[in-house]
C-alpha cells in the first residue's frame, strides 16, 4: 500500500489540477488519480484527428478572478492568443448576431413581431411570476413569453433534453445572471451603431484569451510543472472504491488500471472532481444521503467534426442552433478559435455538438450514422455545403453536463451536509464533484480554495460559495476573504 500520502486527488481536470499544482507549490505531498490513460484536462481537454485540433466544447479563457488569470499567466506565459468573439444564432433560417443587435434582430424578426415580442415584455414585467422556480419563469419574468420562445426554449430544451418547466430557475439565475432585456437592449444598440462598452455579464464580452493549441495545452502545463515540483499523477486508474477510517482519520482509496490491476492508496484528505453520484456510491461507509445522490442526473454529449474546403469561410468561433428542424444545438468553427488548430493552414474544421443521454439513440448511433446526419444538417443550416466534407469523426463525452431538475438542490445540500457530519476530509470541486454547472475558471476556483483550505489546516473558504458569492466568483481568493471579514460567508469547520 506505501506511505501515507497527505492528499490524493480524483481527476486531472481544471479543478484537480488547479488543486495539485496548488498543493504542490507549497511543497505538500499530493497525487493526482485520472481515469483517462491518455488525456489531462477533462471536458477541458484537447482533442485530435489526423493533426486537425478541437475542443470538446469551446472553451473561453476569460475570468474576472486576478488569481486566476495570474494562474493561466503563470502555467502558460507565452501561449495565448486573443481573439475576437463572433457569435451568431441560427433561428427559422436567419442569422443573428449573438450578443443581440439591435437593429438586425428588428429586421429579422420584423415589425409585427419585434412590436409583438416588447408587448410581452411590458406584460411579463406589470405581471411577473413571483418567487419563479423554473427556468421557463425565470427568463419569462426577464424577457417575456414571446422572446422566452424564440432564443431560449429551443435551444435549453435541446441543451438538457427535458421542458424548460422541468428546469430548475438557479440555472437560469447562475448562467444568464446580470443579463436581462433592458441590458440586453442597451447592449444591442450600441454594437448597432459600432460603440464599444464595459463589459457586463460574461456572455456579453467581446474577446477573451484561448491557448494557440487548445485548452489541452494549460492542463498538460499544469501537470507538468505539479510534477515538477513533486507532485505525482497516475494516468488510466479509475477510482472504485473509498473507504474512511474514522478513528485513524485515513482514506483508503481503490483504483483500477486500464490493464484491470488493482492499486490501493492511504490519504488524509481525498479531493473529487468525479460526479458527485459515483463518488457517494463509491464511499464506505455508506452516505446517508446515498438514496439523493443516486438521484442525480447528467446531460452527455458528443462532437460530429467535420473537415473540408468551403468556398466560403466561416467567420464565427460559434453558431447557436435555436432551430427546431434540426437536432444539432452547437456549431464551433475550430479555424477561428485559433488558426494553429489547423495543421494544412487552409481547411475549416467544424465541430457539431448534440446533446443527448448516454444510451439513448444519439449516443448510441454509429459514427457513420452521426456524421450522415451531420453532414446533412450543415446544409441545411448552410454552414458548409455537404459535398465540401473530406473527413469526420466523432467524439463522446459522457456526464458533460449536471442536471438542474426540480430536485437537485434539495439532493446536493443533503449530500453537502453528509459530507461535513461524516466526512470531513473529503473535499468536492469542480462542475461534476459538486453538481455545479460551473465556468472553467469557477472549477479552477474550488480546486484552488480546497487545495488553501488544507495548507493552512482549517476550512478557511467555503468553496461551495463559489459561481454563488459574487465575491468569490469575481474577486477571487480576495474576495473571499472579504466576505469572511464582513461574515457574509462564515468558516464551515475546523479540518481534521
Amino acid at each position: 500500500m506505501g506511505d501515507i500520502i497527505e492528499t490524493i486527488i480524483i481527476g486531472a481536470g481544471p479543478a484537480g489540477l488547479t488543486a495539485g499544482y496548488t498543493l504542490a507549490k507549497h511543497g505538500r505531498p499530493v497525487l493526482v488519480l485520472e481515469q483517462d490513460p491518455v488525456h489531462v484536462g477533462g471536458i477541458s481537454r484537447t482533442a485530435q484527428h489526423k493533426g486537425f485540433l478541437f475542443d470538446i466544447g469551446g472553451h473561453r479563457f476569460f475570468s474576472k478572478s486576478k488569481e486566476i488569470v495570474d494562474l493561466w499567466n503563470e502555467l502558460l506565459p507565452d501561449d495565448f492568443l486573443d481573439r475576437p468573439r463572433l457569435s451568431r444564432i441560427y433561428y427559422r433560417g436567419a442569422f443573428y448576431a449573438y450578443p443581440l443587435r439591435a437593429f438586425e434582430a428588428l429586421k429579422n424578426l420584423g415589425l409585427v413581431e419585434s412590436a409583438l415580442c416588447m408587448a410581452s415584455f411590458a406584460w411579463a414585467k406589470a405581471f411577473p411570476v413571483r418567487a419563479p422556480r423554473t427556468f421557463h419563469q425565470w427568463v419569462r419574468n426577464q424577457f417575456g413569453e414571446r422572446l422566452f420562445g424564440i432564443f431560449f426554449k429551443t435551444y435549453t430544451e435541446k441543451v438538457w433534453g427535458m421542458s424548460c418547466d422541468e428546469i430548475s430557475a438557479d440555472w437560469a439565475a447562475q448562467r444568464i445572471k446580470g443579463l436581462s432585456l433592458g441590458a440586453a437592449i442597451l447592449d444591442g444598440l450600441r454594437r448597432s451603431l459600432g460603440l464599444r462598452g464595459r463589459a457586463g455579464a460574461k456572455t456579453l464580452i467581446e474577446s477573451f484569451r484561448y491557448p494557440r493549441r487548445g485548452p489541452g495545452m494549460m492542463w498538460e502545463a499544469a501537470a507538468r510543472k505539479m510534477q515538477e515540483r513533486g507532485g505525482r499523477l497516475l494516468m488510466g486508474r479509475g477510482v472504485d472504491a473509498l473507504a474512511y477510517d474514522e478513528g485513524a482519520g485515513l482514506w483508503t482509496v481503490r483504483a483500477r488500471t486500464h490493464e484491470g490491476a488493482v492499486e490501493t492508496f492511504q490519504a488524509r484528505h481525498v479531493m473529487s472532481s468525479a460526479p458527485l453520484r459515483d463518488l457517494m456510491n463509491a464511499l464506505t461507509p455508506a452516505p446517508l444521503s446515498l438514496f439523493n445522490a443516486r438521484a442525480l442526473k447528467y446531460r452527455d454529449f458528443l462532437t460530429v467534426v467535420l473537415i473540408g474546403r468551403p468556398q466560403k469561410e466561416l467567420p464565427d468561433n460559434w453558431v447557436y442552433i435555436h432551430d427546431p428542424s434540426v437536432k444539432v444545438g452547437r456549431v464551433q468553427n475550430f479555424r477561428s478559435w485559433s488558426p494553429e488548430m489547423i495543421p494544412d493552414g487552409v481547411s475549416t474544421c467544424l465541430g457539431l455538438e448534440y446533446f443527448c443521454f448516454e444510451g439513448d439513440g444519439l449516443w448510441t448511433a454509429s459514427d457513420a450514422e452521426l456524421i450522415a446526419l451531420a453532414r446533412s444538417e450543415i446544409g441545411r443550416i448552410g454552414l458548409m455545403n455537404p459535398a465540401e466534407v473530406e473527413d469526420a469523426c466523432v467524439v463522446r463525452q459522457p456526464k458533460a453536463y449536471p442536471v438542474y431538475d426540480e430536485d437537485y438542490a434539495r439532493n446536493v445540500e443533503a449530500i453537502r451536509r453528509d459530507i461535513a457530519a461524516r466526512f470531513p476530509t473529503l473535499h468536492p470541486i469542480g462542475r461534476n464533484g459538486m453538481h455545479k454547472y460551473n465556468n472553467q475558471d469557477h472549477a479552477m476556483m474550488t480546486g484552488l480554495l480546497a487545495a488553501l483550505n488544507i495548507v493552512r489546516g482549517a476550512e478557511m473558504f467555503d468553496v461551495w460559495a463559489v459561481n454563488e458569492d459574487a465575491e468569490y466568483s469575481e474577486a477571487g481568493v480576495s474576495g473571499a476573504r472579504e466576505a469572511l471579514a464582513s461574515e457574509r460567508l462564515a468558516p464551515r469547520r475546523a479540518a481534521s
